[in-house]
This record gives structure tokens, C-alpha cells and sequence, in this order.
């Protein structure tokens, strides 16, 4: 999915300005989906709204700047049903800790630890807010779906994590403090 698609996908279920398009694509429904700037967020707008797929408004707002509210169109949500039917990217999967991982072996196992243990801890949260999640997606059966697709795919994380700590921790070096103990 492409930044176009997921802010017609953000506009299908309701207007919202660009930063609370780019609100959802980092904290909220669709942070799972697609990552999005508002660098590539505003572009996207604005291409849309000269396709006439979306449209706005200006809303004043009292001791603030006014606001670019955008809605979809009918065009809009035909483009959004077609651009559904396209065949989907390879899902991207980056993580910096697995690259820290990777080279465990050349930090102290006393880092390492400690980084297995916030990983765990991050993993933890993020599974709490997808159950926050669940609990406000209870009547929408296909978001519903989605969700504990998420939540499982964390619950593997956090297993693995679980069983096989001691593992990572063991290739790392020992700590300065345990070498001159051994001396």
C-alpha cells in the first residue's frame, strides 16, 4: 500500500485533517499498514484532492492556526476499492534490535540483557495497546481480525524472547567486571 491508498483508507471511515492522518499512520489504526511523513502525506493530499478524489474545507479555529479538514469523494472511494484489488507489496519488516541482536557477541552480556529485557518490555506495551484496541474495534468484525492477527504475531515475539534469552545472552561477551573477576 502505497501513502495515497492509506490516507483514501483513513478517509473512507471519515474526514480528518493531515496531521490527524499522520496521527493514525504513526500512533494509531494504521501504524501497522504503511509508514508516512507528513512530508509524503501532504503531497499525497494534495495530488488527491486534484484528482478529485478528496476534497477540504478551512475551519477557523479560536487562538489557533485554521485547519485543512479533508473528505473523501465518490471517485475517491471507487479509487480506494480499485486500488484494494491491486496485487499487495512484499511486507517490509525492519527492526534495529534484531540488528543489534545480530552482533551480540561483540557487547557485554549485561548490555544485552538489558536490551532483551526492554525489547520484551516494548513488545509487552504494544500488545497492551492493541488489546486497548480490541476492546474499541469490538462491533467491526474485519478490524477485529486485523488486530489479533497483530497481537499474535507479537505474542510469537514475545515467546521467542521468553524461551530463548539466555541464548543471546551466552554468545555475548562477558562483561569487564566478570573478567577481572576471573583474573
Amino acid at each position: 500500500m502505497n501513502v495515497r491508498t492509506v490516507c483514501l483508507s483513513i478517509l473512507h471511515e471519515g474526514e480528518a485533517t493531515g496531521y490527524e492522518i499522520r496521527r493514525s499512520c504513526v500512533d494509531g489504526d494504521c501504524s501497522y499498514f504503511v509508514e508516512a511523513s507528513f512530508g509524503s502525506i501532504y503531497p499525497a493530499l494534495g495530488k488527491l484532492e486534484a484528482d478529485g478524489l478528496v476534497t477540504s474545507r478551512v475551519e477557523q479555529q479560536s487562538g489557533k492556526p485554521a485547519k485543512k479538514v479533508y473528505r473523501i469523494t465518490d471517485a475517491g472511494r471507487e479509487a480506494f476499492r480499485d486500488a484494494l484489488f491491486e496485487p499487495l507489496a512484499e511486507e517490509v519488516f525492519r527492526s534495529p534490535f534484531l540488528l543489534f541482536a545480530r552482533y551480540a557477541h561483540l557487547l557485554p552480556a549485561s548490555l544485552v540483557e538489558s536490551r532483551l529485557r526492554a525489547q520484551l518490555e516494548r513488545i509487552r506495551e504494544k500488545q497492551r495497546t492493541m488489546q486497548d484496541l480490541v476492546e474499541s474495534h469490538g462491533s467491526n468484525a474485519a478490524d477485529l481480525w486485523v488486530i489479533r492477527y497483530g497481537l499474535a504475531a507479537l505474542q510469537v515475539a514475545e515467546q521467542h524472547l521468553e524461551s530463548h534469552m539466555n541464548e543471546l545472552i551466552a554468545l555475548a561477551a562477558p562483561d569487564a567486571t566478570d573478567l577481572k573477576a576471573a583474573e
